[in-house]
């Protein structure tokens, strides 16, 4: 209980302790009884009944988020019927007669929506709204607001507690209409949703400032489509999908048949390397076996016995000594040695 409510409390026992002395009086004159100081204490009782009454009816108690406008209806106070200054957090008193109304300045949310029972309005509220290729989209948004305290007296004149259903719900959804129209579908979507946010919030800050209210934050919450567009674009996701996916199994054949070849071509390399390591060795092989013949002939035109020394020693390499008549041909014919 703050001290306003507790001196108008005091005042009105006061009175009530004033109307028993009076009734308490007038009994005991109906019975001749003297009132022994019944009077005066009436008076006095009278007197604080109306001190506390006037002081209560002037105390003021004005919560931290709030500020006062003071109407008043005297002309020496208030020529144009309100006050030029607003009440501040904290206890005041004004003139009785005088009506403070008040405004609370602390951040206040109004949000739009299409689901039942989150949003400031019963059933759907979303914003509906078309985009500049005609498809039509429906907008879930919150405005964090709050008014500007230096413009309270204004906001009173203009709006009092009008603001919220006059000020910021037609605005706000007015300029989500227009800035949406001025996108396409895809745009709002996806590459361009932050820039709408951005513009809707540059729009809205300015109108709202011009209505004495403080833009604090623009929040798109959702934006949905039609059920005919939401269908199509499940079915666009779906091809997408599907050639997604048959790009994948192209994609992996050709690294198979790549594979495959890489394969074949190794094995062909393999072969081909074989078979010049087969040539070069037979054709080593062949240039070694020209030079021992070379050898060979250049060792018999020097010494022509060797090749009958050679025949005798692979005719019989066990046999040390034979004797033959010398008149007795040879087993086999010597072979012809050619005397260079």
């Amino acid at each position: 209980m703050n001290l306003a409510s507790f001196v108008q409390g005091l005042a009105s026992l006061a009175w009530v302790v004033t109307i028993g002395l009076v009734v308490l009086a007038v009994v005991r004159v109906s019975r001749s009884k003297p009132l022994k100081g019944s009077r005066s204490m009436i008076i006095a009782m009278v007197a604080l009944s109306v001190v506390l009454s006037i002081v209560g009816a002037g105390l003021v108690f004005v919560e931290p988020n709030e500020q006062g406008v003071v109407v008043s209806p005297y002309a020496f106070r208030a020529p144009r019927g309100y006050l030029d200054f607003t009440l501040t957090p904290g206890l005041h008193w004004v003139v009785p007669g005088e009506k403070v109304v008040l405004y609370t300045i602390s951040r206040l949310t109004y949000t739009m929506v299409s689901q039942a029972g989150e949003g400031d309005m019963v059933g759907d509220d979303s914003i509906r709204a078309r985009t500049n290729d005609g498809q039509e989209v429906f907008i879930d948004a919150s405005v964090i607001y709050k008014i500007d305290p230096d413009k309270v007296i204004q906001l009173h004149i203009e709006w009092q507690n009008r603001y919220q259903d006059e000020v910021v719900r037609p605005l706000a959804r007015g300029i989500i209409r227009d800035m949406a129209s001025q996108y396409g579908i895809e745009e709002i979507v996806s590459s361009q949703r932050g820039e709408l946010e951005d513009s809707i919030t540059t729009q809205l800050a300015l109108k709202l400032a011009e209505n004495d209210l403080l833009l604090v934050d623009f929040v798109l919450r959702d934006i949905h489509f039609s059920d005919e567009y939401a269908a199509a674009i499940e079915q666009k996701q779906i091809a997408e999908q599907l050639a997604l996916q048959a790009a994948y199994v192209v994609q992996q054949r050709f690294q198979e048949a790549e594979q495959a070849r890489q394969q074949a071509q190794g094995l062909a390399d393999a072969v081909v390397i074989a078979a010049e390591g087969d040539a070069e060795a037979r054709l080593i092989q062949a240039e070694a076996e020209a030079e021992a013949l070379r050898m060979l002939a250049l060792a018999l035109g020097e010494n022509p016995d060797l090749l009958t020394y050679l025949y005798i020693t692979k005719l019989s390499p066990n046999v040390e000594v034979m004797f033959l008549p010398s008149d007795a041909p040879f087993i086999f014919p010597l072979p012809d040695s050619v005397t260079p």
